[in-house]
């Protein structure tokens, strides 16, 4: 059993890390690099304006705080804190010395369930994210009354990868599990494998971390998929020990 982490750093290697302590060989693939974003000098007014501040990943604190440190500016006490999934509710947190809360799974459409969000008439709302991404959370507060900022702390770059040669390696490493934690980086990674190497790729078990991106991947052609539920990487290693057996 070998398995091929497509993560960005440093959570990829560190799952690798992991898996390799348990025994299971796992190749990182690193496909996405990250930038300070246009929109962090909006940090400050945006957050002093609004009643709750969301942050979509791990990226968009660390980012937003960086920026924050430099100017030796502290977490507003005032707000109402809120993430989409543990770890990034974990950083931002130890960061603001705030509880922050987040929905059991690790997803828009769980996060969007969360008691604090259901009357929102006339409250502001700011959401730390980078470039792109998806819009069901803003428009779905929209609709119950809240007023959206996006603040665009960070932006993402693909970074592509010779697709035939490393495919090639892959099969000579034997694997034949995949884990990708988000939509975007399976949809690069897919784009990139050429036609002819697809029915070997769409044959690997594809770990994922929740239900939007199993249905992506099932329409892309992928036969077996696991719903992991979360994209920690002591979930992932746990969902990957049994398949060993």
């Amino acid at each position: 059993m070998s398995i091929l982490v497509i993560r960005p750093h440093p959570h990829g290697e560190d799952l690798c890390k992991q898996l390799d302590q348990h025994g299971l060989p796992a190749i990182h693939l690193p496909l996405v690099r990250f930038n300070r974003g246009r929109d962090c000098p909006k940090i400050i007014p945006l957050t002093e304006q609004s009643q709750i501040i969301i942050a979509v990943s791990q990226q968009a604190v660390m980012f937003s705080h960086e920026y924050l440190t430099a100017l030796d500016y502290k977490w507003p006490e005032h707000i109402r804190y809120l993430a989409i999934g543990q770890k990034t509710a974990q950083l931002l947190s130890k960061f603001t010395q705030q509880p922050v809360n987040y929905p059991g799974i690790s997803d828009s459409e769980h996060f969007i369930g969360l008691p604090e969000l259901q009357n929102l008439s006339g409250i502001s709302i700011v959401i730390l994210r980078g470039n792109s991404g998806r819009e069901l959370i803003a428009q779905e507060l929209k609709k119950r009354g809240a007023k959206i900022n996006y603040c665009e702390v960070y932006q993402r770059e693909m970074v592509p990868f010779n697709a035939e040669k490393m495919v090639q390696q892959w099969q000579n490493a034997a694997i034949d599990h995949i884990v990708v934690t988000s939509a975007s980086q399976l949809s690069f990674f897919v784009s990139q494998i050429p036609d002819f190497c697809h029915p070997w790729l769409f044959d690997r078990i594809l770990l994922v971390p929740g239900l939007r991106i199993e249905e992506i991947a099932q329409n892309m052609g992928f036969k077996h998929i696991i719903v992991v539920g979360s994209a920690s990487n002591s979930d992932l290693v746990a969902a990957l020990q049994p398949q060993k057996e």
